[in-house]
């Protein structure tokens, strides 16, 4: 993925936004006011949709996600991308975690593919930050 090489020097905000492919999640993040609490948060691991994940959100959510009226629910879908530590892909291979959100989510290997929650696949991962490990993936994650 493209850009994704300088991630490791800067927290995990502060590098997505630096990424091309991941301007929605920045963008989300910014609406959701949630880039200094990621950028200041210690070890955690984080999920990130790529650009063409938030395509596939049906409209609604799509737009209740960039718009300023439900900032909470932003805040809500989001955070559920978070989980405390630096997760390895090892680690995820068979895996429940309670989210920042509050809500679990699972991962599991299906043959190569590492999938989040049965139907998300990480599409590159174990990328450092300063703070923390990302993944990236291809669908938005709603609780």
């Amino acid at each position: 993925m493209t850009g994704t090489e300088a991630m490791g020097e800067r927290p995990v905000a502060t590098a997505i936004a630096g990424v091309p492919d991941l301007s929605k999640m920045a963008s989300a993040l910014s609406r959701g006011n949630l880039a200094q609490y990621l950028d200041s948060a210690k070890d955690i691991t984080v999920f990130v949709p790529v650009n063409d994940a938030f395509v596939k959100l049906p409209k609604f959510e799509l737009d209740r996600m960039f718009s300023d009226e439900d900032k909470d629910w932003t805040r809500q879908v989001l955070t559920y991308h978070v989980t405390e530590g630096r997760k390895t892909r090892d680690e995820l291979s068979n895996a429940k975690l309670t989210t920042k959100e509050g809500h679990e989510l699972t991962t599991r290997l299906s043959g190569q593919d590492l999938v989040i929650n049965n139907d998300a696949k990480v599409l590159c991962g174990e990328i450092q930050t300063a703070n923390a490990t990302v993944y990236l993936i291809d669908k938005v994650l709603i609780p």
